[in-house]
């Protein structure tokens, strides 16, 4: 059977856990804890935490993944690109868990200020808000 990925960019290169991995966090369309990743992948024969850690880590390193801190899980990047330097802010719904990911150059490049001003060495920058998306709120009484 053919890859369905096949056509993806994001998906050449990748090793096979990291692929499958990957599919998984794509096809939540939502954060998505690395347990939750493990019983999905375990038929498929990835049976340790570690081999769903060792993926994510090398997905987030390429730009593809992000992890949601606030939860402790994972999203798939909207724009696969290197965020070394780059503030990622996602947005996160409390009621449905669909992630909003921005980027903004005016907050970066306050930040960077701000850090050079303290003499800050700043590894990366993931800005969480906590939000109610426009599907929830239509649907609030």
């Amino acid at each position: 059977m053919p890859d369905p990925h096949s056509t993806d960019p994001a998906f050449s290169g990748l090793t096979k856990n990291q692929s499958l991995v990957l599919e998984t966090i794509a096809k939540a369309r939502r954060p998505i804890g690395a347990y939750e990743i493990l019983r999905e992948l375990a038929p498929r024969g990835i049976r340790s935490p570690v081999q769903i850690y060792r993926a994510v880590n090398s997905l987030i390193q390429c730009g593809i993944v992000h992890k949601v801190e606030s939860i402790n899980a994972f999203v798939r990047c909207t724009d696969a690109h290197p965020h070394h330097g780059q503030t990622t802010i996602l947005a996160i719904c409390d009621d449905c868990g669909t992630v909003v990911e921005h980027h903004d150059e005016t907050v970066d490049r306050r930040l960077v200020a701000w850090a050079k001003q303290e003499a800050l060495e700043v590894n990366a920058v993931t800005i969480e808000l906590k939000v109610r998306c426009a599907n929830c709120s239509a649907l609030a009484p």
